[in-house]
């Protein structure tokens, strides 16, 4: 990819050259596949294998063999979707020798896939939406316009931008994801993540920092700061845009007078300093105004992880009445394809907010982002000798 970014000076080559493969990419569970399972290798010749996504899985099964087909917004997720070209990608199919005729169609978003065989519900139910988790969240939670932000924090962080109808070519490591195709409409987004953020929490659990998560933000509130204690949550190295799958986690400044509130606050910061850097490096490469943002996941339901985002992003976050945004948002495109909701206004008009957390001020030192400026570069230092740990992923 670096080769073709030289010879054509496009930049999303540039970008691709950055992807680091791991196991977390669909195709390269698929490479290892059909390279080590002399079946599967067999089926591809006899032409009796399908590949796809859980999703595409579902559809087969549903339909009881008679679909073989995922959306786009799940197809760009797998690594092997050109967002650019809106297609397979040839030339990553060939370089990894995946057959492109097993892949699944790919089709619209809102699109009538197919119907349910009776035998499963007893009536040919219609199949009007398939799409991607994070996608359907952002949907979910109506952030239709350029500018419009979501954060999903549960297993991991996923952070989502609308970049409108055209993908957004990053250096920093933030995926181009298709977020929706209905109709002629194409909306795309752009994402980091952070992974690990319900782990290094379940892993705080095991060891017994804590009884009940829910604990854990009167725990964090206790103590003033965390006595110089910094938290690195990367079980699974680190993302954008770090993009070290060889760093680990790590606890540094631990000292006789750290106690098991201190370890708590610390992990909680670690948490909202991974939402302020991917924030950031969003904003950097987007330069995309933000509209609003909205925040779900399991996570979401700390305040003091809330708050402290709010205060280091300096902006608005809405935290909705429930969070099993993706189930909502494939709902609300089935919805809109069958008529049941005529336009994405409507929509709007459905959305529930809990809490809005607002960016606190402090009178001394104003923004309270401000006030966090050494904390953060100080876990950032934390960060640096935590990069690059282990000899392999």
């Amino acid at each position: 990819m670096k080769m073709l970014h030289y010879l054509t000076r496009q930049k999303r080559f540039l970008a691709a050259s950055l992807v680091v493969f791991t196991t977390q990419h669909v195709s390269l569970r698929l490479v290892w596949a059909l390279n080590n399972i002399p079946q599967l290798r067999q089926a591809v010749e006899d032409g009796s294998c399908y590949f796809g996504t859980i999703d595409t899985w579902l559809l087969y099964k549903l339909t009881k063999g008679l679909v073989h087909a995922t959306d786009y917004s799940n197809a760009s997720a797998t690594a092997i979707f050109d967002s650019y070209q809106m297609c397979w990608s040839g030339f990553i199919c060939k370089l990894l020798s995946i057959p492109l005729s097993i892949l699944p169609r790919v089709q619209n978003t809102s699109h009538k896939f197919g119907s349910c065989d009776p035998s499963i519900f007893g009536v040919p139910i219609p199949i009007m939406s398939v799409m991607a988790d994070q996608q359907a969240a952002m949907f979910g939670e109506c952030c239709f316009d350029t500018g419009d932000v979501k954060i999903t924090i549960g297993t991991g962080t996923f952070m989502d931008i609308n970049t409108g109808n055209k993908p957004h070519t990053s250096i920093a490591g933030l995926y181009p994801l298709v977020g929706w195709k209905i109709g002629a409409e194409v909306v795309y987004l752009a994402e980091g993540n952070a992974a690990g953020t319900g782990a290094a929490i379940k892993w705080a659990e095991d060891l017994e920092l804590f009884s009940d998560v829910k604990e854990t933000e009167a725990i964090a509130s206790s103590v003033e700061d965390s006595d110089g204690v910094y938290f690195v949550p990367s079980f699974s190295g680190l993302q954008a845009p770090l993009n070290d799958p060889k760093a680990c986690a790590s606890f540094m400044g631990l000292k006789p007078s750290t106690t098991k509130k201190h370890l708590v606050r610390a992990i909680l910061e670690s948490i909202a300093f991974r939402n302020k850097q991917l924030f950031d490096v969003m904003l950097r490469e987007t330069r995309i105004p933000i509209t609003k943002i909205r925040a779900d996941g399991g996570v979401c339901t700390n305040d003091f992880i809330m708050q402290m985002t709010a205060d280091l992003l300096g902006h608005k976050i809405a935290r909705p009445s429930h969070f099993d945004m993706s189930c909502l948002g494939a709902a609300y495109v089935a919805g809109l394809g069958t008529g049941y909701w005529k336009n994405q206004e409507e929509l709007k008009k459905l959305l529930t907010t809990d809490l809005h957390f607002l960016p606190r001020r402090s009178k001394a030192e104003g923004d309270m982002g401000g006030q966090y400026s050494g904390v953060l570069q100080s876990w950032e230092r934390a960060l640096q000798r935590s990069m690059h740990w282990y000899n392999q992923p």
